[in-house]
Formats: C-alpha cells, sequence, structure tokens
C-alpha cells in the first residue's frame, strides 16, 4: 500500500498492511534553507519530493487558504532584520507587537503582544473590524498532483478566538487578567474576533484540502478546563461538525500536555488529534493514550523532535520508534508522527532511519 492509502484507512476506520508514517518537516527545512543546506533538487513546490526521498508520507506544510486583507484601518510593518514591529492605529489608541528572530531556536518569539493590557482590547477589536479574507487557494489545488500517493492535502482554519488571543495577541497572563478586570471589554473585544474569524474559517472549509486542521498549540498547562469549556469547545463543536458536512477530515494541533484536555478535545469530534507527544518529553506513556480518547478518534504523532537530533543516541532513538509501534500496530487507531515537528539540526539519515523501523515493525498484529 501507499502512504496515502495507508493513512485515508486509518482515518476511514479501517486496517491498513502497516502503520502509516507521517513527519512535518516545515521547521527543519527553515533552519536548512537558512543555513544553505536545504538541496536544490527539493526548491518550490518539490519540496514534497523531501518527504518522499526520506520514507515519510506528506501532510505539512500546511497553510491558511486565505489572505488578511486590512480596509479602515492604519497597519504598518516596520522591518528591523531580526526584528519585527507592527504598529497599528485606531480612533481608541493605538497597539504594536514586536517580534524578535531567535538565532538559536530559528524561530520567532514575541517580546511584546499588541495587548499588554485591557485597555488595548478596545482598539484590537477595532483592527479585527476592520480586517477581511480573500481565498488562496492555487497552492492546496497545485498539492494534490504533487502529493500523489506520498500524502494528503491539508489546509488550516484560523485558531479558535480564545487561542489567537492566548497564542499570538496577549498571551496567556495577560489574557487572565483582563477576564478579571475587565470583563466586558474582553467580551467586547472576543466577540469581534470571533465573528471575524467565522469568514475566514468558511473560506478554508470550502478549499481544496481533503484535511482541514485548527492549529490550536493547545497545551493543558495553559489552557485549563475551565476556559476549554467555556471558549475553546463550542468553536471545535462547531467546526467539526461544518467539516465533516463538507465531507473532509478535521484534526487539531496538541503538542501540548495531554492529561488535563485531551479527554474532553478527543470528545469533540475531531478525526483525529495531532502532533500529540508522549512521555518521557509529554505527560502521558503511549501505552495510555487509548484510555484517555474517545473511542473513535484516531492519535496522531508519537516522535519528540529531539529524538531527530544527537542529544539521542541511535540505539535509544530505535529502542523507542519499536516501543511506539508495539502499541500503534495493535489497532488501526494510530498514525506515527512526530511530537511536534523534525526540529533545526536534526539528522536526515535519522528521519530516514523511521521508513526502515516502520517497515520491520509495523505490520499490523
Amino acid at each position: 500500500m501507499t502512504e496515502r492509502e495507508r493513512v485515508l484507512a486509518v482515518l476511514n476506520g479501517q486496517k491498513p498492511d502497516q502503520v502509516p508514517w507521517y513527519a512535518d518537516l516545515d521547521y527543519w527545512m527553515g533552519y536548512m534553507k537558512k543555513e544553505g543546506k536545504w538541496p536544490e533538487r527539493w526548491a518550490g513546490d518539490r519540496l514534497v519530493e523531501a518527504n518522499r526521498e526520506l520514507g515519510a508520507g506528506f501532510y505539512l506544510q500546511g497553510y491558511f487558504p486565505f489572505k488578511e486583507v486590512h480596509d479602515g484601518v492604519d497597519v504598518q510593518v516596520e522591518d528591523r532584520g531580526d526584528v519585527r514591529i507592527t504598529h497599528v492605529r485606531t480612533p481608541h489608541g493605538d497597539i504594536r507587537q514586536v517580534e524578535q528572530w531567535l538565532s538559536d531556536s530559528y524561530c520567532w518569539a514575541w517580546p511584546e503582544h499588541f495587548v499588554k493590557s485591557w485597555r488595548d482590547l478596545k482598539p484590537l477589536a477595532y483592527l479585527f473590524q476592520h480586517t477581511y479574507y480573500e481565498p488562496d487557494y492555487d497552492l492546496a489545488a497545485r498539492r494534490h498532483e504533487l502529493i500523489g500517493d506520498n500524502g494528503i492535502v491539508l489546509c488550516y482554519l484560523p485558531r479558535s478566538a480564545f487561542m489567537v488571543m492566548v497564542v499570538l495577541l496577549a498571551g496567556i497572563e495577560a489574557v487572565t487578567y483582563a477576564i478579571a478586570d475587565a470583563p466586558d471589554e474582553f467580551e467586547e473585544a472576543y466577540t469581534a474576533l470571533r465573528q471575524n474569524l467565522e469568514t475566514a474559517s468558511e473560506i478554508a472549509l470550502h478549499s481544496p484540502a481533503e484535511v482541514l486542521m485548527i492549529p490550536e498549540n493547545l497545551s493543558s498547562e495553559v489552557v485549563g478546563k475551565a476556559f476549554y469549556r467555556r471558549y475553546v469547545e463550542p468553536h471545535h463543536r462547531r467546526w467539526v461538525r461544518r467539516i465533516r458536512e463538507a465531507g473532509k477530515f478535521s484534526c487539531v494541533h496538541v503538542d501540548g500536555t495531554l492529561k488535563g484536555l485531551i479527554r474532553e478535545v478527543s470528545e469533540t469530534g475531531f478525526t483525529f488529534l495531532e502532533a500529540l507527544t508522549p512521555h518521557p518529553v509529554g505527560d502521558l506513556a503511549i501505552e495510555e493514550w487509548e484510555q484517555w480518547v474517545a473511542p473513535d478518534t484516531v492519535m496522531w504523532g508519537g516522535i519528540p523532535g529531539v529524538y531527530f537530533t544527537d542529544l539521542v543516541s541511535d540505539d535509544e532513538f530505535d529502542a523507542f520508534v519499536i516501543r511506539l509501534l508495539k502499541t500503534m500496530r495493535r489497532v488501526p487507531r494510530y498514525v506515527l508522527g512526530v511530537a511536534d515537528q523534525v526540529p533545526p539540526r536534526s539528522r536526515p539519515e535519522r528521519i530516514a532511519r523511521v521508513r526502515t523501523l516502520v517497515d520491520q515493525h509495523g505490520r499490523y498484529d
């Protein structure tokens, strides 16, 4: 069977010949390109060949299939190389966001969010009341042919409004204080953001993607049960239903601690939970996942990113992957993946090694 046939079998509740293996190489690819190590044969649309040559199915790099347009609000981006500053000027005051490039970890961080306190909520609401979206489907359409039998075409919905606030616009501390200190102002801004993101979600729903992901980065030590049930769960239930009605598969990007929320998230009806991280990096051993996840939900993930680096020996890597496969091959409810991404400085031969281990140890019992 091909990797596409394998994963579609699992997502449809059927048993393929062996456990599907899919890798998110986006983070590693960014590092390789910045260091001038990315092979020319994988340039442009041919990046899907990296997965094929390394023996892993392709589903990411996913992307948001829409463009953001501002109308009636002044948004200026100041690029200073390793620092990027976004200024937003509104009739209710100005806000700004600062992003800092971290050269050691090859990623951007947010030393300054738009929302520092509840006083920034009104200009934030104004920003999203004047933000619109246009479809951008071309890449998803091309990927059906580019990926072929080695994967599936995935696009992102926006995060839920609450997680956009937590991950991108404010941070959990500012959000928590705003809810406590200025509940009316928070609800006004939250409602403006939620209504705005509904239009972007609708555009994503009608994209050529086969799978739609809500890329929450949902970790239970940040968002507990109370916040989840009040703000996030209604969004999940609504869009899981809409995605199912559109004839597509749904998933949520977890990438965090599991015990506090995994049962609640799985019960909303997602086809699969993606980027599940097991112990010792996460808080739940692979052997325990089934006890915490709703019976019809597929579990996708397993290999922590650090295992692809020289911080882990070859013997330890092999033993860990074989242990994962021992659990995954019992029932067709798993897709072996990376939790969360293959990181910078990973060894290509380590990525390729997974193919050999899956072929040797991944056939169903």
